[in-house]
């Protein structure tokens, strides 16, 4: 079978799709995701306005690419760290999904605040295409760590709390769909779990753990301990 190499024009147009993006991610560092705009790269790259338009026809084209590649880049690592802990321990590889989640968290602190700061002003994000299944990877990875945790987890759980009701009717009916013997309580369960995985990073990352602790790590780990315990198992956190 022959492969096929990109042409010269090909290889060109790439590579300045790569300037536009890491251009557009320098000035998110410096000023936020709100700063994003096609005009000011432009000026930064020498270009006319219509030229870059030609690579992304708007603002909004530029973040949800840079918001798919990022979802994309947080799942990879926390897929990965899934993967290094047995299949038959769900609480311990929740845990290391979640201490993942905080090393990616503290150390793309732009990214982060692209994925889960303030809305971006006039940005909407599209219903359909790469960027929803790129954002479902991270909650489906979720919910299928928490269904193979319910087992043991609902011996230690409330139940009867939850109808399916209570949840978005998308969300419930992915869950319903991946996982038929997870009850609405399971799904309450692994929204819970993510406040939980969430809340402490957010503190940290946006500096309101500074004057808390010197430790902000430690305070993590005995978090996810105690999360591990709260599904069952007596599994610890490790960095």
């Amino acid at each position: 079978m022959e492969i096929r190499l990109p042409t010269r024009r090909e290889r060109l147009r790439a590579q300045t799709v790569r300037e536009i993006k890491a251009i557009a991610r320098t000035h998110m560092a410096a000023e936020g995701p709100a700063a994003i705009s096609l005009r000011a790269i432009a000026r930064e790259m020498g270009m006319t306005p219509g030229a870059v338009y030609g690579y992304f026809d708007t603002r909004d084209a530029l973040i949800t690419e840079l918001i798919t590649e990022t979802y994309n880049e947080l799942a990879d690592q926390e897929e990965a760290a899934r993967d290094a802990v047995p299949a038959d321990d769900p609480a311990g590889r929740l845990v290391a999904v979640a201490m993942a989640y905080r090393r990616w968290a503290v150390t793309s602190p732009d990214e982060f605040q692209l994925l889960y700061g303030d809305p971006i002003p006039g940005y909407q994000a599209p219903t359909d295409g790469p960027l929803p299944v790129a954002a479902h990877r991270a909650c489906a990875m979720l919910s299928d760590l928490v269904a193979a945790a319910w087992p043991r987890a609902r011996t230690v759980q409330a139940t009867g709390e939850h109808r399916w009701e209570d949840f978005d009717p998308a969300l419930a009916r992915q869950v319903r769909q991946a996982h038929p013997e997870l009850p609405p309580d399971g799904v309450g369960l692994a929204v819970r779990v993510w406040g939980r995985m969430h809340g402490l990073v957010a503190l940290e990352v946006y500096g309101h753990l500074a004057s808390l602790t010197t430790d902000p790590a430690k305070l993590y780990r005995a978090e996810m301990a105690d999360l591990a315990r709260s599904l069952g198992s007596a599994t610890g956190a490790s960095a």
